[in-house]
């Protein structure tokens, strides 16, 4: 078995006001996380849900790249679309009702020449192989992933 390469990733936060908190990541400008209005804040950023979202195209964006290099597979560019499912009876502490996202429905659309084998070839390794992706799956929520040609 192979040696395990650790990665460690640190974020900071800090409670602003409401529901609003401030997100550090190494050097970048902070991010601002907040509600929409009608969840109870003041709509001054993404919500922490949507971050993951975004967290699941950026990864499978990457991974997109890192794969595609491996199987010399051809592209000029890839387009996400994500919507996430979540009962709010979980956030409201409902006995036996999960806070987290129930399903995801994840389309990636892929400008490509290449063939549409290829394309599920290489969606099998991105799915196989995202963190974003499979720390989702694995928690139990359902990723419906709808990848396609521009």
């Amino acid at each position: 078995m192979a040696i395990a390469q650790l990665l460690k990733v640190k974020t900071e936060g800090k409670w602003n006001h409401g529901l609003q908190t401030s997100i550090s990541i190494r050097d970048f400008e902070k991010i601002t996380v907040d509600e929409p209005v009608n969840l109870g804040g003041t709509d001054e950023g993404p919500n922490p849900v949507e971050l993951v979202l975004a967290g699941l195209s950026s990864c499978a964006s990457v991974m997109i790249a890192l794969i595609a290099k491996e199987q010399n597979f051809s592209y000029s560019g890839v387009d996400f679309k994500n919507e996430g499912t979540l009962d709010l009876r979980g956030l409201q502490g409902v006995e036996g009702v999960s806070p987290h996202f129930q399903s995801i429905q994840f389309d990636v659309v892929i400008n490509t020449e290449e063939s549409d084998e290829r394309i599920q070839t290489l969606k099998a390794e991105v799915e196989r192989r995202c963190p974003v992706l499979n720390l989702l799956a694995d928690a139990g929520v359902q990723v419906d992933g709808n990848w396609k040609k521009a």
